[in-house]
């Protein structure tokens, strides 16, 4: 936040994967707006700073605006046009600007537009010293997709075109994207059905985030081998997470069985979140997830999620900064 720049001094890299920055304000009050704090932050971060970057100012502009025209009733579809490719290119770029500056280590969050792109290399993970990620649901929805779905699929940053998901798509297979992830975020179906200014953004996503991966490789947007990579490999390198992110003698086992051959129809009956509802309900995946293993131990098979397995505390080797 704005006040607490103390603390994250005093961070132990081996216990946390990094610092999260809000420089754009998203659901809760986070932001980090403050050029001096900022400035604090990659200059003192003593690990890797992983960044939501929304131009906050721009976006109070555009909300007035609309809010002008709209009311309270602004309309879904707008959401990509108070929260558009400027605003994410305007916050972006100077996050890149400033971990140049101050040669600190910066991970780029939900990347969503063609603009941004050109901010990051395609150079090999183990060179890189700043990184970005894409969202599953910035890959598979696209504008488009408003007028069916309404605030189901309000996030932030907001789902943009099908040119930008396009070049995002291609920016992951190129490696100028890095990571792909989920920005998990179960809000209830009531406060979802909200108007506008009310109504969170987010959505549900990693119950079926591998089925959606799994859908595009059968599309031919990615191949498997793309998607294990930066879905797996590469979060684990990028975050030192000790042990995990590999199929390797003497890591942890964390697996998941696919059939291939067996169809998945989601509907409320075998939705898992806590929330109760999925954007994708309705819909039918062509693969099924049999089983999941996390640190060797079966957590859910068939349907069913085993409750008496428990978790465990990541480790991280500490070499971020």
């Amino acid at each position: 936040t704005n006040t607490n720049l103390e603390i994250l001094k005093t961070i132990d890299a081996t216990k946390v994967c990094g610092v999260k920055v809000f420089m754009g304000s998203s659901t809760g009050d986070m932001l980090v707006d403050q050029a001096t704090t900022l400035e604090g932050i990659f200059k003192h971060s003593p690990t890797l700073i992983a960044t939501h970057c929304e131009d906050t100012p721009m976006i109070k502009a555009a909300e007035a605006a609309a809010k002008s025209k709209w009311g309270e009733d602004v309309p879904a579809s707008e959401h990509p046009i108070i929260r558009d490719a400027d605003a994410c290119y305007a916050s972006s770029s100077l996050a890149v600007s400033l971990a140049k500056k101050h040669g600190a280590r910066l991970h780029v969050l939900h990347i969503t537009t063609a603009k941004e792109l050109s901010l990051f290399s395609a150079e090999p993970l183990g060179k890189k010293r700043i990184t970005a990620e894409a969202c599953v649901h910035h890959l598979w929805f696209s504008d488009q997709d408003y007028a069916r779905l309404g605030h189901k699929i309000k996030c932030n940053p907001a789902i943009k075109t099908v040119q930008d998901r396009a070049a995002v798509r291609e920016a992951v297979n190129q490696g100028v994207i890095d990571v792909i992830a989920t920005d998990h975020a179960p809000h209830t179906a009531e406060e979802k059905a909200q108007t506008y200014f009310k109504a969170p953004a987010g959505l549900p996503l990693v119950q079926h985030s591998l089925l959606i991966l799994l859908d595009l490789v059968d599309q031919g947007v990615f191949t498997l081998e793309k998607v294990a990579e930066r879905a797996c490999h590469a979060p684990a390198l990028l975050f030192g997470v000790e042990n995990r992110g590999f199929i390797r003698e003497g890591y942890w086992a964390d697996l998941v069985i696919v059939d291939p051959k067996k169809s998945y129809k989601v509907s409320k009956e075998n939705i898992l979140f806590h929330c109760g509802w999925s954007p994708f309900e309705g819909h039918t995946f062509k693969n099924t997830i049999h089983q999941t293993f996390v640190n060797g131990v079966s957590v859910y098979e068939n349907g069913k999620v085993n409750d008496t397995s428990r978790g465990m505390r990541l480790s991280f080797n500490g070499n971020r900064r």
